[in-house]
């Protein structure tokens, strides 16, 4: 029988409790848990902005995650596959909640008709300031098409690089910064449709008060 290393601290390293949950070590599972759960939750609540459907999906990811990791050959790494599961269940919930969901490969370009931005590769990315209200960037993520949210989350919030993001999606690294782009470019228009409509309301609503006083 294999002996069980531990590490400095008593805790078990990520690899040797990999290999314990593999043959179904119930402490493994709980030190996997505690290594990988908050990030799962931030992964989940990104995609779905909902506090307690997010740490239902983050119980179903683990849940996922016991059933299958017998399945785990050290072919990436371990974070890069529990994400790849993790975006799996929440992709199922949202094709359970919308039906029409656009594919990854077939998300629309709503802006092309409209007379929107036009979209050149080469341009200067959208850089996310502080000084737009969280508020509204939240919105506006939120109204992104499916293709583009998933990879804005991975890229721009959870940190990935493009060649693990086409990993977790299992789509091209092409393919990845393609809707990353558009994302970024959606979410730019939207932030503006936004901006502009807080400006019409406050001109309304100074406009109210002006005549109020006549």
């Amino acid at each position: 029988m294999a002996r069980t290393r531990r590490d400095e601290t008593g805790e078990l390293p990520e690899a040797e409790a990999i290999r314990l949950a593999q043959q179904g070590d119930p402490a493994a599972f709980e030190r996997i848990y505690q290594l990988h759960s908050r990030r799962i939750y931030s992964l989940c609540l990104r995609m779905v902005s909902n506090t307690a459907e997010a740490e239902d999906l983050t119980q179903e990811a683990f849940l996922q995650l016991f059933r299958k990791i017998a399945t785990f050959r050290g072919e990436s790494a371990f974070s890069t596959w529990l994400h790849r599961l993790a975006v799996n269940v929440v992709l199922m919930r949202l094709r359970k909640k919308k039906v029409s969901e656009s594919s990854l490969e077939e998300a629309t370009e709503p802006d092309e008709e409209s007379g929107g931005p036009r979209r050149d590769f080469g341009a200067p990315d959208l850089r996310l300031s502080g000084s737009i209200d969280r508020v509204n960037l939240q919105r506006a993520i939120d109204e992104l098409p499916p293709g583009y949210k998933q990879v804005f989350v991975l890229h721009d919030m959870q940190g990935y690089e493009h060649n693990e993001i086409a990993d977790i999606m299992q789509c091209s690294i092409g393919n990845s910064k393609s809707q990353l782009h558009k994302a970024r470019m959606r979410l730019r228009e939207l932030l503006h449709e936004t901006q502009r409509d807080e400006a019409r309301s406050a001109r309304q609503a100074a406009a109210g008060e002006t005549s109020g006083d006549e």
